[in-house]
């Protein structure tokens, strides 16, 4: 069943946000179709290419960007928002289904606020000439664009830089990543995969910075011109994050996440954050309690600590620790009377172990990923934990990603099986 147009009914929509039907040789994933559609898609073994809606679902609404099933950035912009929102949470309580967890999901809370702060533009190139925008749809290739509707708009003018950017790299012909991030201070860019830059180039980049106002300018984390340092509030602190600092991606994300993980903490009085990064949770609880932040970035980990001295917050230490690699142990884990940990999107299966086996008496877990989070979870209910509500936070508008808070608390004393986990 390849290669030609059929019919096919819709029977939901998947995590990617694809519809999925079922056929007499199994699931077919067809990206833009919305569940209850009866449609005409292009078929290929287990993908499908939307030819035409025959029943369109009372959910269907007309996209808002023009460049949408092109560009790869959104995938739900066609679902109205009360689906949209109950697609989204259910995202979540599959997984913890999944995994045999059937504790209350919240509704879904918006957080797209004033739009993104941050983007990654791409540019590849074709005979010394830049495509520069986002990359296609289930593709290797790029969609060149004007604009973007979910930009902040503190974002304004990324995309004419990151364009003059690539531009002035073109003799290279190598690919090109060129992270912006808008700041206090104005827009932070930081380049990746062009590797070292002659003077010529450095030059050049130079100009453009002050052409295009930038804050700052960055190869792999080098600093090519820096104009004004590129400042964020984190609460009641100032933050110069470091080139290429993994941030949320919009301000009332960040602010959804920390309100609910400070709500969660708040009658602690030690707390360790762990992948803290710059701060965004650990200098918001440095306000009302002692807190120690690790992470693997020392250069994130200067940045936190010396934006909570010059906030006048209580003394954060900061510890350099490859968590995946070298987990905190139990016996470390124990001084905390609470313990937050956002970890990236693969999770932190072994520091989940590891917490499962603890005396904490409160875990705050924070995640983007839905899977990841519900096997955390899962491990920590196994461990003796009890987990409290869940709430998922909607940042990324119109993608399968969630950000999801949940705090677990201890409901009877850690198995002591330390051993088990390589601690004794």
């Amino acid at each position: 069943m390849t290669g030609f147009n059929t019919t096919l009914t819709i029977d939901r929509l998947g995590e990617r946000g694809e519809g999925i039907a079922q056929s007499p040789d199994g699931l077919i994933f067809v990206p833009y179709a919305l569940a209850g559609e009866t449609i005409v898609a292009e078929v290929d073994g287990s993908r499908g290419t939307l030819a035409e809606v025959l029943t369109p679902s009372p959910d269907r609404i007309a996209p808002f960007c023009r460049y949408f099933s092109r560009c790869g950035g959104c995938a739900v912009q066609t679902l109205a928002a009360d689906s949209y929102a109950r697609w989204k949470r259910d995202l979540v309580t599959s997984a913890l289904r999944r995994v045999g967890l059937t504790n209350e999901v919240l509704d879904l809370a918006e957080a797209h606020g004033a739009g993104r702060r941050r983007a990654t533009f791409h540019a590849r190139y074709a005979k010394d000439h830049p495509t520069t925008g986002f990359m296609r749809a289930r593709a290797h290739e790029v969609v060149e664009i004007d604009s973007c509707p979910l930009l902040a708009a503190s974002m304004d003018g990324a995309l004419p830089a990151a364009r003059a950017i690539a531009q002035a790299l073109a003799a290279s012909g190598k690919l090109l990543d060129i992270l912006v991030t808008a700041t206090a201070s104005g827009l932070d860019a930081d380049l990746k995969g062009r590797g070292p830059l002659c003077e010529a180039e450095t030059q050049t980049l130079v100009l453009i910075a002050q052409e295009h106002d930038l804050a700052r300018l960055s190869n792999h984390g080098t600093i090519v011109v820096s104009r004004r340092t590129p400042v964020l509030a984190l609460g009641k602190a100032r933050v110069a994050p470091p080139p290429g600092a993994f941030l949320q991606a919009t301000e009332a994300g960040e602010e959804a996440l920390a309100a609910r993980v400070c709500a969660h903490v708040a009658g602690a009085r030690c707390i360790a954050d762990l992948f803290s990064g710059v701060g965004t949770f650990a200098l918001r609880m440095a306000e009302f309690a002692k807190v120690e932040a690790f992470d693997l970035e020392e250069a994130s980990l200067q940045a936190l600590a010396k934006a909570a001295r010059a906030a006048g917050l209580r003394e954060v230490a900061v510890s350099p620790r490859d968590l995946f690699r070298r987990p905190l142990g139990p016996l470390e884990l124990d001084r905390y009377d609470a313990v937050v940990f956002d970890p990236p999107r693969a999770g932190a299966e072994s520091q989940a172990l590891v917490l499962s086996a603890s005396s904490v008496p409160l875990v705050v877990a924070v995640s983007c990923s839905a899977q990841t989070f519900a096997r955390n979870a899962a491990i920590l209910c196994a461990g003796g934990y009890e987990m409290a509500r869940v709430e998922p936070v909607d940042q990324f508008r119109h993608t399968p990603h969630v950000e999801i808070v949940a705090g677990f608390r201890r409901r009877n004393g850690p198995r002591k099986n330390w051993r088990l986990l390589g601690w004794g």
